[in-house]
């Protein structure tokens, strides 16, 4: 569990990170430089949740041998795929993070959101969706690594 003080707020608690998969931790199916280091210590205070339809098929092989869950998701209606699946969980205690079309539903929902402008850009509305817009998946990690940058950026 994750507790994110905000000022005139209150605290976000946090359970789950649910991050899409391509275009967010991955470009062309390829996991980022730093991301793995960074999901593994988050792993501490949150259960990891990697939401993807697999474009490339490489999201089981990446995410093998460690105890991040993955779900594939299918080709159609994966917005609401991913909403069901962030309701599962419990929207209020989910911090969501992706960068595209399918991504908005989600991060609307999510008790914390934040969208990745990444190599493959960002889907403007899921922008303008989330609560926080990073410049790179890294950087929206480290937002959650060290959580007084989000009390700051969130603080009414």
């Amino acid at each position: 569990m994750m507790e994110i003080p905000v000022p005139g707020k209150g605290p976000i608690i946090l359970h789950h990170l649910v991050a899409d998969f391509n275009g967010t931790l991955a470009t062309d199916g390829k996991l980022l430089p730093g991301v793995m280091d960074r999901l593994d210590a988050l792993a501490d205070d949150l259960a990891i949740h990697i939401v993807t339809a697999d474009t490339h098929g490489t999201v089981a092989e990446t995410f093998s041998g460690t105890s991040h869950k993955v779900v594939i998701i299918p080709a159609d209606n994966q917005d609401q795929a991913k909403l069901d699946y962030i309701r599962d969980l419990g929207p209020d205690r989910v911090a969501a993070v992706g960068n595209g079309r399918n991504d908005l539903l989600m991060l609307r929902e999510a008790s914390l959101s934040i969208a990745v402008v990444g190599a493959e850009g960002a889907f403007v509305d899921a922008l303008g969706g989330a609560q926080i817009a990073s410049a790179s998946i890294t950087d929206a990690l480290d937002l959650l690594l060290h959580p007084l940058r989000l009390t700051a950026t969130l603080r009414v």
